[in-house]
């Protein structure tokens, strides 16, 4: 027996109310949302209106060419942050207290995930070119509050990869893998679909997404290891297939994914470069005395 009901069914807005108002839950939100502003927010505003003190790369690559700026993918990019609030909605209404600890260190744990990456960010801050574009109000959100200077490694990847990795962790540890497998599923092709988004509105490089598959190695090898970011490139540009395991509203991803000319040719060509800077990072960090090390060499070496 599976549930039937999509995670995307669910509002981020009962996930937040029930975190403040539950009193073993508020602490993790706080420390959660505290360094979320001040990893990201405060360090990157306050790199852009003080220029200078931190080295600052640009990562774009020939590759990124091939991938044309797609606007209306925009919808699927800006979802990654209700992407993992929309999960807690999920676990907290149908497993209530019983899912409590498992809530509380997911969220304490998006806290250090942002924490993690700016290990770098305060060692060298990387930017791509980002087209200029404010047709849809979407964007011009983005150009207010993103100044565009920590994208390597993608926050973007790490934040949805870690949902979806521990929304399999949660539901294994209930003993609910099997009766969520849909679930699981929708959550990684959510995932995926959201790394196809970020190419295809620029805002990163091809460069941005292997540093970040490694940088959540690093951050959770038992959740991430080699063997399952290898699985998550080979299914990158690949759409969500239609099985008995995937309940039928979590099928199609409620932002549909529009099309997009990419060719097959260009596809390998994305794919086999993100695999072999994942693992160049990887062999490279197994001798370095910081995990980031791999990744400072690498933005020593573009500037």
């Amino acid at each position: 027996m599976s549930f039937s009901e999509s995670v995307y069914s669910e509002t981020s807005v009962y996930a937040f109310f029930k975190t403040i108002f539950v009193p073993s839950l508020r602490p993790s939100l706080i420390k959660c949302l505290s360094s979320i502003f001040y990893n990201f927010f405060y360090r990157q505003h306050l790199a852009a209106y003080l220029p200078g003190r931190i080295p600052v790369t640009s990562v774009d690559h020939p590759l990124d060419e091939k991938i044309p700026f797609t606007p209306s993918w925009v919808t699927i990019y800006i979802d990654f942050v209700q992407f993992w609030i929309r999960m807690l909605s999920f676990f907290l209404r149908r497993y209530g207290r019983r899912v409590y600890p498992h809530i509380k260190d997911f969220i304490f744990s998006m806290g250090r995930l942002y924490a993690h990456a700016a290990e770098v960010y305060t060692r060298n801050l990387s930017t791509t070119r980002r087209p200029f574009y404010i047709a849809r109000p979407r964007f011009f959100v983005i150009h207010l509050f993103d100044p565009h200077l920590m994208c390597v490694p993608s926050l973007h990847v790490m934040v949805v990869i870690h949902a979806y990795t521990m929304f399999a962790k949660i539901a294994k540890v209930l003993g609910e893998e099997e009766k969520l497998k849909g679930q699981i599923d929708e959550m990684k092709h959510g995932a995926l679909a959201i790394c196809k988004a970020i190419l295809f509105v620029k805002q990163h490089s091809v460069n941005c997404i292997p540093a970040a598959l490694y940088a959540m190695t690093r951050f959770s090898p038992e959740l991430f290891p080699q063997e399952e970011a290898e699985k998550f490139i080979a299914l990158l540009f690949s759409p969500a297939p239609v099985s008995d395991n995937i309940p039928k509203k979590c099928r199609v991803h409620p932002c549909a994914s529009p099309s997009t000319k990419l060719n097959e040719t260009d596809i390998t060509l994305i794919k086999n470069h993100i695999l072999s800077m994942y693992r160049r990072f990887l062999a490279e960090g197994k001798t370095a005395q910081f995990w980031g090390e791999p990744i400072l060499k690498f933005l020593r070496e573009m500037n």
